[in-house]
């Protein structure tokens, strides 16, 4: 049996390693979103216009990853964490349309040291309650002193209106969860489409006026 000495000095050993392990994935948000900026400001440099609107990167917490472990029922050590958890960073890109949020993910994921590990399109197949977006993971190198570490980074891609609606959702959920009463499902579900038509009505006036972008 371990004495509190040697119990405080194993959790300190553990802190020490979460530590670090968090630190490769801040450094591989911080690749990503580089890599997003770089080609927001080539395109502009080009003449073309911006298609992304705003970027947003997020870490999860230590307390959220532990809550996360024990939903999923995955160890809370490093090593199951690493094989369990993809979304401890992520990085959402809000675009002006449907089109740009498809040719951003295209852009991105064809670069050489991207590796696309998984593609969820709530796009074209929303969830039930009306959720819009697509969702990647890739795997990204992240270059240390002493060795190379691939880190998954999750990437949201949508449009302001699917952001919007989004946005609104996660706070209505937040207030009534677990009791959110039926006929607001319902709305939930019919704003979520007509933000899709919203998008749709805003990319072909786009069309209209500039021509394909």
């Amino acid at each position: 049996m371990l004495d509190d000495a040697s119990v405080l000095e194993t959790l300190r050993d553990l802190a020490e390693e979460f530590s670090q392990f968090m630190l490769h994935y801040k450094f591989g948000l911080a690749e990503v979103e580089t890599k997003v900026k770089i080609l927001a400001e080539e395109l502009v440099h080009k003449g073309r216009d911006n298609p992304i609107e705003y970027v947003s990167p997020r870490l999860k917490t230590l307390a959220s990853i532990s809550a996360k472990a024990a939903r999923i029922g995955c160890a809370m050590t490093v090593e199951g964490v690493r094989a369990s958890i993809y979304d401890i960073a992520g990085i959402r890109i809000v675009c002006s349309f449907v089109s740009d949020v498809y040719t951003v993910a295209d852009m991105l994921t064809r670069q050489s040291d991207v590796r696309l590990l998984q593609t969820k399109d709530y796009i074209a197949v929303p969830k039930p309650n009306g959720y819009r977006s697509l969702h990647l993971i890739v795997e990204i190198p992240v270059f240390l002193s002493d060795r190379v570490v691939a880190v998954p980074v999750e990437v949201q891609l949508r449009t302001v209106a699917m952001d919007f609606w989004a946005s609104l959702e996660h706070k209505i959920y937040y207030k009534y969860d677990p009791d959110i009463p039926a006929a607001l499902r319902e709305e939930l579900v019919a704003a979520a489409g007509d933000a899709a038509r919203l998008d749709e009505r805003m990319e072909r006036l786009h069309r209209e006026i500039h021509g394909p972008h």
